[in-house]
């Protein structure tokens, strides 16, 4: 908790000092439910509070307001941590992928109450079946540390979603994808405009085919990515209960966070 009480001061946060729990307990609290509890913040929150982590614990709606209400926090911090990996990096290759996160079964789409839009209801093409939620966009450390992520509608295209991820890397890095995020222009602009150099899988009919070698290379830099969206979703319950779209969102921030913070440690040591 000392170490997001440091990133809170970084990022140049303040609080009222007579609160009964800290924003940093706050954050804490969810993090623990999402590596723990599953995203159950009553259970993290009754835990905290029993085994004496947090004794001046909030009530469940309290508790909930306060973390709604600093939710922008816990982006300020990943991404804080997000600019710290990448700085203390050696490595300059990056893994760029999207993975599903629905909302509901496709056949209950006219039963969810978080939000109403066909742009949500997206297609899973390996499982060939249809979704109704979000599609997580998330850029990986070439050992699977998530560094940047970005929330789109289920049917967003991956080529859109590049657009809207910051892609705030150094110079010299080179961002591995599949064939889905082909965009030469894009390609052009990253690399003349930052130095960053896009290797995209290409398609049989692509205009700028690769030899033989560096499709190997893109194929097997890339291929440890499945296995990161394994790690993260697999901490997933099997339907994520949330009252509001933000608060969805929320907690799959927090899934996505607490998978860095775990693989960070675990490269530490």
């Amino acid at each position: 908790m000392r170490f997001r009480d440091d990133l809170l001061k970084a990022i140049g946060h303040s609080e009222d000092c007579l609160r009964q729990m800290s924003d940093a307990e706050i954050l804490t609290t969810a993090l623990v439910a999402a590596i723990f509890f599953h995203g159950n913040h009553s259970k993290a929150c009754s835990y905290m509070k029993d085994h004496k982590l947090m004794p001046k614990m909030l009530e469940k709606s309290r508790f909930n307001r306060r973390l709604h209400h600093g939710s922008m926090l816990l982006n300020d911090l990943f991404h804080q941590i997000g600019m710290i990996l990448k700085q203390s990096s050696d490595c300059t290759e990056y893994l760029l992928d999207s993975f599903p996160v629905p909302m509901c079964d496709n056949i209950r789409i006219f039963h969810v109450k978080l939000i109403k839009s066909e742009e949500y209801r997206g297609y899973i093409a390996s499982k060939k079946r249809y979704f109704y939620g979000v599609r997580v966009q998330l850029l990986t450390t070439k050992s699977g540390i998530p560094v940047e992520f970005v929330f789109m509608p289920g049917s967003a295209s991956d080529v859109r979603a590049l657009n809207a991820l910051p892609l705030n890397l150094p110079p010299g890095s080179e961002v591995y994808t599949d064939s889905a995020y082909t965009d030469y222009n894009a390609e052009d602009d990253l690399e003349e405009s930052s130095q960053i150099s896009l290797k995209v899988m290409r398609k049989k009919n692509s205009k700028r085919q690769d030899e033989p070698w560096i499709k190997y290379i893109k194929q097997h830099t890339r291929h440890y990515i499945e296995t990161v969206f394994s790690g993260i979703t697999c901490v997933f319950p099997k339907s994520i209960h949330a009252v509001t779209y933000e608060g969805f969102l929320l907690k799959v921030e927090a899934f996505i966070f607490a998978f860095t913070l775990n693989k960070a440690f675990v490269e530490s040591v």
